[in-house]
């Protein structure tokens, strides 16, 4: 049997914080090619600080990041983007730019000549932005604004999207949607990083990782954590 590919994305003992106040502590945590790889915890627990470590918004104190095989724990934000790595914060948009607007920010990495066919291409899976396109963002409602920033991230065709908290500020029913956009996207060969609290996105998930006062306390595969009745009851209330 041939051996395993290495992992698109691999974080070894990661240390980061701010200031003086160290928030992660040795983190370890691996994106395959194509796979959906769900980060839980609570607020507090050190996920976004972790997906800014991996992004390149703050400095990795320790550890080492490498994406496609190439350390990218000193690279700039940017030259991340450019290997494939793109970053959707809770934010997701710029408010005050138009819809087409932001989804060509997101695309600037491709250069002029490609851009207007992605946002075209784009506006195809997500139709309800097209009617809308010359409005701020700032008009949209929380779920639309989630689309947007996720057709944004997408822009720039990615080899791996970097989620935090995509359910954030929305109803039951758009974070149905959600779900239901990431697992077609999970069709398409994209690799998924995506940081909850929300069980819900375990439907996506090939692999899970429990992220808790900035340590990785349980990885494995979503059959293994839901199995865990210790790890069900302590973290996330499974029945």
């Amino acid at each position: 049997m041939p051996p395993e590919a290495a992992p698109l994305l691999q974080a070894a003992g990661v240390d980061a914080g701010y200031g003086t106040m160290q928030v992660l502590w040795g983190v370890d945590l691996d994106v395959r090619a194509g796979e959906t790889v769900l980060l839980l915890g609570a607020n507090g627990a050190g996920k976004t600080t972790f997906l800014k470590s991996l992004v390149g918004l703050i400095e990795a104190r320790r550890g080492s990041i490498t994406l496609g095989g190439e350390d990218v724990t000193r690279m700039r934000s940017s030259d991340r983007m450019r290997l494939g790595m793109t970053y959707m914060s809770e934010l997701a948009v710029f408010p005050d730019l138009s819809i087409e607007e932001n989804i060509r920010v997101g695309a600037q990495a491709l250069g002029h000549a490609d851009s207007g066919a992605r946002v075209e291409e784009l506006y195809g899976v997500f139709p309800a932005l097209r009617d809308k396109r010359r409005a701020p963002a700032s008009s949209l409602s929380g779920g639309q604004r989630k689309m947007l920033g996720i057709a944004k991230a997408l822009a720039a065709e990615p080899r791996l999207l970097v989620m935090d908290e995509p359910s954030a500020g929305l109803s039951p029913l758009f974070v149905k949607e959600v779900i239901r956009i990431l697992s077609d996207l999970r069709g398409r060969g994209l690799a998924l990083l995506i940081a909850e609290q929300n069980i819900g996105f375990l439907e996506v998930a090939t692999r899970v990782f429990v992220l808790e006062g900035g340590r990785i306390r349980f990885s494995g595969t979503v059959a293994e954590m839901t199995d865990n009745e210790a790890l069900r009851r302590a973290y996330f209330g499974l029945k």
